[in-house]
């Protein structure tokens, strides 16, 4: 069964990859609103402020749509392909030796890429803006990445908890992909690296399809974990002169030097990097299989709310019965 549901996954893919436009996937309508960005909460060990994370601000987003589930595989494969964009062609990789390495591997190698239905890793900030712009260019919509802000405060979802989830960490596992039981065990065996984990188990060693934890408020998908997603900012010590209106900041970049924001966390991230308000950063170019993705965002523009939302309908059949074969996969070990 497992077996049938993966070829029904991969014939409702191969549709959707031989239609000429490209692949959308379902959008949520995130509302307009004013929320409080950032955080003064102590750092889990010495109890030390985390400096960039402050200080906290009110920030006011105008609606706009972010995609229910991180890009995937598939969607980045179209891209590469009618394109023939030169995507990063080295990538951070876990190593026995040194714990991390930078080696010659991109987001098609088979330890980055599963199956089609995976979030796209190895991938740097400049290879995600290049496909969003793409995107908009091949469909007409104003297709981008997220701001800071707008990430934030879609991953919210009106909370102003720890997590979406709430401040315990005990249901992190439902909402999240992270570094949990089953990394830190598959660690071990594969790069002799003992790392501290919290004790739950999300079904997944390293990354999963996309859209198999429960979703925020919102009903957006992996906003904890799986992949950490660049977004459009660049980094800044902390948020003394950041933009009250939700817009990305992109001003005094060479300050910090060339590197830009992830948010989210991945699957070798700890609770702390799961927080709302926690950040990341990567240099412009650098791509990594630790592991750095995206998610595509939208202005709302002249397109209704129902034919922006939907996705194309035989991508998300396909997603659904890669999940139901992941499901499956995990219940029969």
């Amino acid at each position: 069964m497992k077996h049938d549901l993966l070829i029904l996954a991969c014939a409702l893919f191969c549709s959707a990859q031989a239609a000429s436009a490209p692949i959308l996937p379902p959008m949520a309508s995130i509302p307009a609103g004013v929320f409080s960005m950032g955080s003064t909460e102590p750092r889990i060990g010495d109890g030390s402020h985390h400096p960039a994370e402050g200080p906290p601000h009110t920030v006011r987003v105008a609606a706009f749509r972010l995609a229910k589930y991180e890009t995937t595989v598939a969607q980045f494969r179209q891209f590469i392909e009618a394109t023939a964009y030169p995507a990063s062609k080295e990538c951070w990789e876990f190593d026995k030796a040194d714990g991390m390495a930078l080696r010659n591997a991109n987001w098609n190698a088979p330890a980055h890429a599963p199956t089609q239905y995976h979030p796209v890793m190895c991938v740097s900030w400049d290879d995600a803006t290049a496909y969003v712009q793409w995107l908009a260019r091949e469909t007409g919509r104003p297709f981008r990445l997220p701001s800071e802000a707008e990430w934030e405060y879609a991953a919210r979802a009106g909370t102003t908890t720890k997590y979406p989830s709430g401040d315990a960490p005990d249901q992190l596992c439902t909402y999240a992909n992270m570094k949990d039981r089953r990394f830190q065990a598959a660690a071990r065996r594969d790069f002799g690296l003992d790392m501290l984990a919290t004790d739950c188990d999300d079904g997944a060693e390293y990354t999963a399809v996309v859209g198999m934890y429960a979703p925020n408020g919102y009903g957006l998908h992996d906003m904890m974990g799986n992949v950490a997603e660049w977004v459009a900012d660049c980094q800044h010590a902390d948020y003394r002169g950041a933009p009250a209106d939700g817009s990305a900041w992109r001003s005094a970049c060479e300050a910090e030097g060339d590197y830009f924001i992830t948010r989210g966390g991945s699957y070798s991230a700890s609770r702390q990097v799961l927080r709302s308000a926690a950040r990341g950063h990567g240099g412009r170019g650098n791509a990594s299989s630790l592991g750095e993705g995206f998610r595509i965002a939208e202005d709302l523009g002249s397109c209704t709310a129902s034919a922006c939302a939907d996705g194309d309908a035989a991508f998300v059949a396909a997603l659904a019965a890669a999940r139901q074969a992941d499901r499956q996969r995990r219940t029969s070990h």
